[in-house]
């Protein structure tokens, strides 16, 4: 088996975010909420990174039948804890331009057919930095 990297082609897309339609954020009620959601967000990582073992638990107990691992779920949360330990979990402009042309460039039928205007914003996270 060959395991062909995205990043290392040079075709990865974003995958995971949090997305909100633009007028929300006006709304200084929504936007707090947005900003303690993903506080919370990160806390609650934070505490999966200090209790793996009850983290994993948590997993378990939910996730169907052999729909998982311990193993596995133990793997994703070094995958994350890696994420956070770095600024990655904030949205890098560059991965954004990337994935804009990379849809655009579909060769078949492109995901989208105009680059997107300020389609994006740091404002949430910048709010949770600062408070």
């Amino acid at each position: 088996m060959t395991v062909f990297g995205f990043q290392d082609e040079g075709v990865a897309t974003l995958e995971d975010g949090l997305y909100v339609v633009e007028g929300r954020l006006q709304d200084p009620l929504f936007f707090d909420r947005m900003v303690r959601f993903v506080r919370a967000s990160m806390r609650g990582w934070a505490w999966s990174l200090e209790n793996v073992d009850a983290a994993v638990g948590v997993i378990m107990e939910r996730a169907p039948k052999g729909a998982t691992t311990i193993d596995h779920q133990r793997h994703m949360l070094e995958i994350v804890g890696d994420l956070l330990a770095t600024e990655s979990w904030r949205l890098d402009p560059a991965d954004y331009d990337r994935t804009v042309s990379i849809l655009l460039k579909s060769p078949s039928n492109p995901i989208i057919t105009k680059k997107p205007g300020d389609a994006w914003t740091h404002r949430i996270t910048d709010a949770v930095d600062s408070r």
